[in-house]
């Protein structure tokens, strides 16, 4: 497989740290720029992170002498490198003019943020669920004047446990949902350490979070038209999103309700999640799980620290299927969320980009 060289943006946050272990050893991509912040820019990464170093795993040797380099030189960090990963903490106009800024520089950007999700002509892609979104990338060029530019963005970490257990059972013409999300802290860019009103706590408000768990799956499941995405008409989704005291993994407690009575057989939902395999299976990415979606027969699994690591912290856990009083069933469903719900999401996407030649090493 070619070789790509990449940057990170946003290189010294929580989720810019993960970028880089996930990018330490990979198979085709070669990490060669950092950038941040002014205040980071001209130090090296080790200087610039400092104690703030978040991941359980040692910072890689690799980039412990590289030069940050300031986000804002926008021409000098596009020359260096095949496209970027972006994950900063910036407000919202500014993520969008940075990253189409980036993007008209002829650097293409593959976007942990959430601030063009929602850009008709931005993919939002989860690999697995609706690879063909990609195809709008074209109509994106065209706005922006780019040949290789544009900007891709992966969903946001709390809708990557129930939307890929919904998926494959569309077909049955799912008609209402009802999602209580538990998000683990790292999804605020905390730990225990910086974060100690959680300890023995619940927080039943994470802002913005129950909108974009009610929207965002509908543009996941839309469809291309006139160089636009536009959502799916259903199902309706309501949601309610908690900060609870974990680490990392979000959970989910869906009930799901099929139109006219036509619910499937439990067995037979359970045989559409062991079977199911999207673009990502099919053209074996490397950070692909190879098996996507895993069900568990014990009454107390999922569990978020036994299982939010599985096959790399890139597969969802589904557990606890079976009817429910008002809906036709209930269950519950775990992701990580910095692995796939953020950092591994957004290297995933970078795969499926590179494999169907969105993205070209220069």
């Amino acid at each position: 497989m070619k070789q790509y060289n990449v940057g990170v943006i946003g290189a010294t946050g929580m989720v810019g740290q993960r970028f880089i272990t996930l990018l330490e050893n990979h198979p085709w991509f070669n990490l060669v720029a950092l950038a941040a912040s002014a205040r980071s820019a001209g130090k090296t990464y080790e200087e610039a992170v400092g104690s703030r170093w978040l991941m359980k795993t040692p910072m890689p040797e690799s980039v412990k002498k590289m030069v940050v380099l300031d986000a804002a030189n926008v021409e000098e960090v596009a020359a260096k490198v095949d496209f970027v990963f972006c994950a900063v903490n910036m407000k919202k106009d500014e993520i969008k003019a940075l990253e189409e800024a980036y993007a008209k520089a002829e650097c293409p950007v593959v976007s942990n943020n959430s601030a063009h999700r929602f850009t008709p002509d931005v993919p939002m892609v989860v690999p697995e669920i609706n690879a063909d979104h990609v195809d709008i990338i074209p109509a994106q060029r065209k706005r922006l004047g780019t040949k290789r530019g544009f900007v891709a963005v992966k969903s946001n970490c709390s809708l990557q446990s129930y939307v890929p257990a919904l998926h494959p059972l569309r077909k049955y013409g799912i008609s209402d949902v009802l999602v209580c999300t538990y998000q683990a802290i790292s999804g605020a860019g905390k730990t225990f350490e910086t974060f100690p009103d959680i300890l023995d706590n619940v927080i039943p408000y994470i802002g913005g979070e129950e909108e974009k768990s009610e929207q965002e799956p509908l543009k996941l499941w839309g469809h291309i038209e006139d160089g636009k995405i536009v959502k799916a008409e259903g199902p309706a989704i309501t949601a309610q999103c908690f900060r609870v005291a974990c680490q990392d993994g979000h959970m989910a407690a869906v009930f799901m309700k099929f139109a006219d009575g036509k619910a499937p057989s439990m067995d037979q939902i359970k045989a559409d999640w062991a079977a199911f395999r999207g673009p990502a299976q099919e053209l074996d990415l490397p950070s692909a799980p190879k098996q996507f979606l895993h069900y568990f027969e014990e009454e107390n699994r999922p569990q978020t620290k036994l299982d939010r690591n599985l096959e790399h912290g890139m597969a969802i856990s589904i557990g606890r299927l079976r009817p429910d009083t008002q809906y036709d069933y209930k269950f519950v469903c775990l992701s990580h969320n910095t692995l796939r719900g953020a950092a591994g999401g957004s290297v995933l996407l970078a795969e499926l980009l590179c494999a169907k030649g969105y993205i070209e090493a220069k």
